[in-house]
């Protein structure tokens, strides 16, 4: 798959603002247009037989010119051409509370047969359950498809990982991607790396995707940050292998706060290690 990733001048882009990718039938990543916001994230929208799911909003709120419920609505629409139903849902999750994550929630609050989760920490953890067992398993049943999530703080407190059963995909936001992983506390990160590696051996794990693509295919160089144009990207799938390396690398960094360059990823350890 070859994403859109920018031109060199933002002006002239004539890529889409939103580019949509059906990875099948019912599953769908999108990813929004760099001459939009440098950020560039991914999101996912997974079809159940009952509802979908849109997870991560994007980095824009304003519809003009992000048009993310335009777009998840025309998806939708065609999805339930083909699958029709007297009534169907959509909730929205999110992999963490950042901006660059959430800044299209207000597109969908009025949207009918829509229930939004506010990302931050009380109310995602009430939702998920995890205030009552952080370490616990949540499931969210979409009908026939049921992802399993996990809260995986290191890059935020309130950041959760999905794995869809469907796919395989483990959804891991900005915990694990090919690019800057900046870890605001190095022992919970530590833990969640440690988490995702044994919950991988018991799961059929197809691809680990998180939501940007940082690094260039040179090993060790990412693009700087605010960069609008990138054509040198690596793939945004990583592997279980490579979560083995970042653990490697939490080992390599040991202390040690500022950034830390490796082949495929960048740990940028921003905690106080006396703070602990």
């Amino acid at each position: 798959m070859r994403w859109i990733h920018g031109s060199p001048s933002a002006k002239h882009n004539t890529d889409p603002d939103i580019q949509v990718h059906p990875y099948d039938e019912h599953t769908v990543i999108l990813r929004q247009n760099m001459a939009i916001d440098y950020e560039a994230p991914f999101l996912f929208l997974l079809f159940g037989e009952e509802r979908a799911v849109l997870i991560d909003t994007g980095a824009t709120a304003s519809a003009e010119y992000f048009p993310l419920r335009r777009v998840v609505d025309e998806v939708m629409d065609t999805w339930l051409a083909g699958h029709p139903r007297d009534r169907y849902e959509l909730v929205v999750l999110h992999t963490h509370p950042h901006g660059d994550h959430i800044a299209g929630d207000g597109q969908f609050t009025d949207r009918p047969g829509t229930e939004v989760v506010d990302a931050a920490l009380d109310s995602a953890w009430e939702f998920f359950g995890f205030r009552d067992d952080p370490h616990g398993v949540a499931r969210v049943d979409l009908g026939g498809r049921v992802l399993e999530c996990l809260a995986t703080p290191g890059h935020h407190e309130a950041a959760v990982t999905f794995f869809d059963p469907w796919t395989g995909f483990l959804l891991t936001g900005d915990t694990v991607y090919p690019g800057r992983l900046y870890v605001d506390d190095w022992q919970a990160f530590t833990r969640t790396v440690d988490r995702l590696i044994d919950f991988c051996a018991v799961r059929p794990v197809t691809h680990v995707l998180g939501c940007h693509i940082e690094m260039t295919r040179q090993p060790g160089r990412d693009y700087p940050v605010r960069t609008t144009y990138q054509p040198d990207e690596p793939p945004l799938q990583m592997t279980t292998d490579q979560l083995r390396d970042i653990r490697a690398a939490i080992d390599s960094v040991g202390d040690r706060t500022g950034r830390h360059v490796f082949a495929d990823f960048v740990i940028d350890r921003r905690d106080d290690p006396g703070g602990h």
